[in-house]
């Protein structure tokens, strides 16, 4: 029988995988086919804040919490910074076991947050979006601090047997970009490629996670290497353009709405819309994969919850050139 981890390489690279390969994010990850492993570390003096220096206050309802205070608000503090150390050792002492808890499983290692994220909590939501346009210099050298580190943790994924690496940046709100798409490509895009560039060159394949409309630039990201484009929310993102332009040339990780119908949806409506996201995204060569998120947190009853790795299951694709998968 084929491996998962071996499913899961064939839709990302189009080879006719005989199922649908589901990645359970953050709860029963043994029931899919894929399983993370998280890399970031707390700061050894400060528990429980981030190696980078910020610090994400805990709500009590299950999310990641919220940025307290900008850890780097002043220039003098930004240009002093040191990149973490590596701490290999420290930071993959669970890859033992969760080696045995993989079997045939996906190994999948995460970055957590990363790259402009990381940027944005270090010193603060308005002064990055100041930075770019005021300070362009100073702004580039921090960035590249980031950018250069994970190309290091990068390299040293690569060499401890994973398949994968998980990168985690929202870029969108609900109706587009943070910052203009050409700013993007002219900041961003060349690094993200250095990063999807060198994950290929070391035997790693790119997954990009991105909450909001990422519409303008979902094809930038299929240029410059990603493997599989994560659409967080597909419910606010432009998917018929988006399929128009990449549909059969880019791997999706695709979840149910967590703003719509995953919470106020019923089963056959969960069911519904995985067959419509498939029909636009997905083909009978792979090229898709399912995305099960737990969210009591926001609602979400313990039945969508089932329904919504079920109605992965339950696609079967048809050869082309059929409109889409039939349901069993």
């Amino acid at each position: 029988m084929t491996s998962r981890a071996e499913l899961v390489r064939q839709a990302i690279r189009f080879q006719g995988p005989e199922r649908i390969p589901i990645w359970y994010v953050n709860c029963d990850q043994t029931d899919g086919d894929v399983i993370v492993y998280h890399l970031s570390l707390d700061m050894v003096d400060r528990p429980g804040t981030n190696e980078w220096g910020y610090h994400l206050e805990k709500l009590g309802d299950g999310t990641m919490g919220h940025p307290t205070r900008p850890s780097l608000p002043d220039w003098e503090t930004a240009e002093a910074l040191r990149p973490p150390p590596l701490r290999e050792e420290a930071r993959l002492a669970g890859a033992a076991a969760y080696f045995d808890l993989c079997e045939d499983r996906y190994r999948l290692a995460s970055l957590d947050l990363s790259g402009f994220t990381v940027y944005t909590l270090m010193r603060g939501f308005e002064n990055s979006m100041t930075d770019f346009l005021v300070e362009p210099e100073r702004s580039a050298r921090l960035l590249d601090k980031i950018f250069d580190w994970e190309c290091e943790v990068i390299e040293m994924v690569a060499r401890r047997g994973f398949h994968g690496i998980h990168f985690a940046d929202d870029w969108g709100t609900q109706t587009g970009l943070m910052i203009s798409p050409a700013l993007w490509r002219k900041l961003f895009k060349p690094r993200y490629q250095r990063q999807f560039s060198l994950a290929r060159r070391v035997g790693l394949e790119s997954w990009f996670h991105c909450c909001g409309n990422l519409t303008e630039i979902a094809e930038d990201f299929h240029e410059i290497g990603v493997d599989v484009l994560n659409i967080a929310q597909p419910n606010v993102v432009d998917v018929d353009r988006v399929s128009a332009r990449l549909r059969g040339r880019q791997c999706f990780l695709i979840p149910m709405s967590y703003q719509t119908v995953s919470i106020s949806g019923t089963p056959e409506e969960i069911y519904a819309e995985a067959e419509r996201l498939f029909g636009l995204l997905g083909t009978s060569r792979g090229g898709f994969i399912g995305y099960v998120e737990e969210y009591g947190c926001m609602g979400m009853s313990e039945e969508n919850y089932r329904a919504c790795g079920q109605a992965f299951r339950r696609l079967r694709p048809t050869p082309e050139p059929s409109h889409g998968p039939h349901l069993r």
